[in-house]
């Protein structure tokens, strides 16, 4: 019981950690690998999971406001500068949506553009994947090297 709490709470973790709202999803992950109590790859891709369906939102919240907002409405000021550069990488900037502060933007600026929503989940699974396990593999190593 207290497991399916545990990942159900590193889901929404990553889930929410996804979103505008700000979360600490990798320290969740880092403290449960250092556990070692569940399979890393099971954390991996529950956290990996949670994290792109929160992009996920944003990306539906971008197809959703295509025709009453332009790009420049929908982000902040820092933001900003993220929209040239998706418009010039297109949906391979969704690799890098894991991005602290600006990867927020690229799912919503994803669905704005109407990306293939299958092939931008992939992409945002891919690079979220890549981020956790750098961060299990971090953990796994500051560990094991003590």
């Amino acid at each position: 019981m207290l497991t399916s709490f545990t990942l159900w709470g590193l889901f929404f973790s990553a889930f929410i950690s996804a979103t505008l709202a700000p979360g600490g999803s990798e320290a969740v992950l880092a403290y449960l690998v250092s556990q070692g109590q569940w399979a890393v790859l099971l954390l991996l891709l529950v956290a990996t999971i949670g994290n792109t369906l929160g992009s996920l939102t944003s990306y539906v919240i971008g197809r959703v406001v295509h025709r009453r907002k332009s790009p420049e409405q929908l982000l902040s000021g820092k933001e900003s500068r993220v929209l040239g550069w998706v418009e010039r990488h297109g949906i391979w900037s969704l690799l890098l949506a894991w991005l602290p502060g600006v990867g927020d933007a690229i799912p919503l600026l994803a669905g704005w553009f109407r990306f293939p929503v299958l092939f931008s989940t992939l992409l945002i699974f891919i690079g979220k994947f890549l981020r956790y396990s750098v961060v299990a593999g971090v953990t796994l190593g500051v560990l094991g090297s003590a």
